[in-house]
């Protein structure tokens, strides 16, 4: 039996082991290329990481409201006869913005006017009745005086006849009488005429109570009417109207809504984040896109609303042209002030309050990825709470594409 022997072939397996090695190169090129990409200079820009005191300050945005509103409300029943002034229209305080109509609030002016001129001339009667009694009573002591007087003459007669030896004991001694009758009746009239008097004082007091009541009730009366024509009351402007021509309206329904236009205060909302860091009378700074004017907050509400704080603040300038009631504005509030803080200043793609991975450039051209955390964002400055050192090269331009390399080269 013949056995076939088969020749080995090194070539073989030179060429597996050449096919391996190439394939090693190319991934150590391909790690090494990924490590080491290069980027042209021309197409970075830089910010420097600047240490130094820093005002913090939160953004927010709101609008100027009326910092006097008068709600005018109806005053009695009635049905709206005519509109004079459409919202936005300017308006002083006698500025008459509509009219209401009741016929039976007319009938009851006229009505308590009447009763009032009844009491008034039942008043002037009594006060002539009363006269005529006090001259009765003036009378009777006129009378009962004269007869005191006459008494006292036939005593002074018996008297002298007495020493006389004329008149007898017994005349005397009745004349005596009669004075002093004469004079206790006078006493007693005066005391009764005293009483007279204090009572129909009471009762004209009493009368003018009354009167009074009236008086007040017709005041009442005419002011609602008078009212029925509703007024601004206020420099401002109209800023609501909610009622329609014909319309009937009840006492103290809502009929408009004005404002002032001179005297404004700024709505904002707060950041809910910050809004716990912001203190009252914390400095605002106010932007109407005509210009920027100082102010400092009054209330701060504790509510939060879709992430914001609703706040008020109080102008401290005088205001821009273009200021007016629902204008949109914007604003910087007073947070803090942060000593050695750490910032850059703001550009697009950098977020505040996050944490990004981003190219710093080191000493030997080549930039290196790092963790940056940023904090708040004031007055167009970032503040950096880590990853970053004072002078540090900061890439602030676009290199999203290079984000999977942990370093880049950079190219002259």
């Amino acid at each position: 039996m013949k056995i076939a022997l088969t020749k080995k072939q090194p070539w073989k397996k030179w060429g597996i082991i050449v096919s391996f090695s190439l394939v090693l190169c190319y991934a150590g090129y391909s790690v090494s290329g990924k490590a080491t990409k290069s980027i042209p200079l021309q197409d970075l820009s830089f910010q420097t990481v600047v240490q130094g005191d820093l005002d913090i300050f939160a953004n927010a945005y709101g609008e100027f409201a009326s910092a006097k509103e008068r709600l005018l409300t109806a005053p009695a029943l009635g049905k709206v006869s005519e509109i004079l002034v459409r919202p936005g229209t300017k308006v002083t305080p006698e500025t008459i913005i509509l009219r209401l109509s009741n016929p039976k609030l007319v009938q009851e002016v006229n009505a308590a006017n009447g009763q009032l001129a009844q009491q008034l001339a039942q008043r002037e009667a009594f006060k002539y009745e009363q006269q005529s009694e006090r001259l009765n009573y003036q009378g009777r002591i006129a009378d009962i005086e004269a007869e005191i007087e006459k008494a006292e003459l036939e005593l002074s007669v018996n008297m002298n006849l007495m020493d006389l030896g004329v008149s007898s004991k017994i005349e005397l001694q009745r004349a005596k009488l009669a004075v002093k009758q004469e004079s206790k009746r006078l006493d007693f009239e005066k005391k009764k005429y005293k009483q007279f008097i204090e009572m129909q004082s009471h009762q004209l007091t009493q009368r003018d109570i009354t009167i009074k009541q009236q008086h007040a009730q017709v005041n009442l009366l005419e002011q609602q009417l008078d009212d029925m024509k509703v007024k601004a009351g206020i420099n401002g402007s109209l800023q609501t109207l909610e009622i329609e021509l014909g319309q009937s309206v009840q006492l103290g329904q809502s009929l408009a809504k004005v404002g002032s236009d001179e005297v404004l205060i700024a709505r904002l909302r707060l950041p809910q984040n910050q809004a716990d860091q912001i203190d009252i009378n914390a400095p605002v700074l106010i932007d109407t896109q005509k210009g920027i004017i100082k102010g400092h907050i009054t209330r701060i509400e504790s509510v939060v609303n879709s992430g914001s704080v609703l706040a008020e603040a109080v102008i401290d300038e005088e205001l821009t042209s273009n200021a007016r009631p629902a204008l949109s504005i914007s604003a910087q509030v007073f947070v803090r002030h942060q000593q050695g803080a750490h910032y850059i200043q703001q550009v697009p793609g950098l977020r505040p309050r996050s944490k990004q991975s981003l190219f710093v450039r080191d000493t030997s051209n080549t930039l290196i990825q790092r963790d940056v955390t940023f904090g708040p964002l004031s007055k167009n400055k970032l503040v950096i709470t880590s990853g970053l050192q004072p002078g540090d090269l900061l890439v602030s331009s676009d290199t999203q594409k290079y984000s999977k390399y942990p370093q880049l080269q950079i190219i002259e």
